[in-house]
């Protein structure tokens, strides 16, 4: 099975993920969305919290499966069978980092390949820390994320509907 994994924390998750992730639904005959516990991060949303919003998110795609996990992701990949790891890329600065990502996993599990997509261009300023520093500030977000993602973090940060 052609499977792909898209892992990040999407703390939130963004119309810029759900761009990546809608693309990847073309390409793949399975999507899995994996969302990393990444407690160094210190995430706004709990790890459920953060899988219930993007499953919420990505209903629309059949072929999308979205799930926590808090295990080396080459681990994760090949324990999903996933032969793809997808990962984006927003500007310039992303892809050293990326880089180094892809080198490690590929020695770590030599079986899965990493492939880099940019989101599309108006999408492309567009961060998880961006919408959560607005949001906090009162900020209106609803441009950058699904509805569901807004009302959390409205929520969140007890700011009215």
């Amino acid at each position: 099975m052609n499977t792909v994994i898209y892992p990040g924390t999407f703390d939130p998750l963004t119309h810029g993920h759900t761009d990546l992730i809608a693309r990847a639904s073309r390409l793949f005959e399975k999507v899995i969305v994996a969302v990393a516990a990444s407690p160094k991060k210190n995430p706004l949303f709990t790890l459920d919290e953060r899988v219930a919003l993007a499953k919420a998110v990505t209903a629309k795609f059949p072929n999308v499966e979205v799930t926590g996990f808090s295990t080396l992701l080459a681990d994760f990949a090949q324990e999903k069978n996933a032969n793809v790891l997808l990962r984006g890329l927003r500007a310039v600065s992303d892809f050293e980092y990326e880089f180094q990502l892809a080198d490690m996993n590929r020695k770590l599990a030599p079986n899965v390949e990493s492939l880099f997509l940019t989101p599309a261009n108006h999408l492309s300023y567009v961060s998880s820390t961006l919408i959560r520093e607005i949001a906090a500030l009162g900020g209106n977000v609803s441009e950058f994320v699904d509805p569901v993602v807004c009302d959390a973090l409205k929520a969140r940060f007890n700011r009215p509907k």
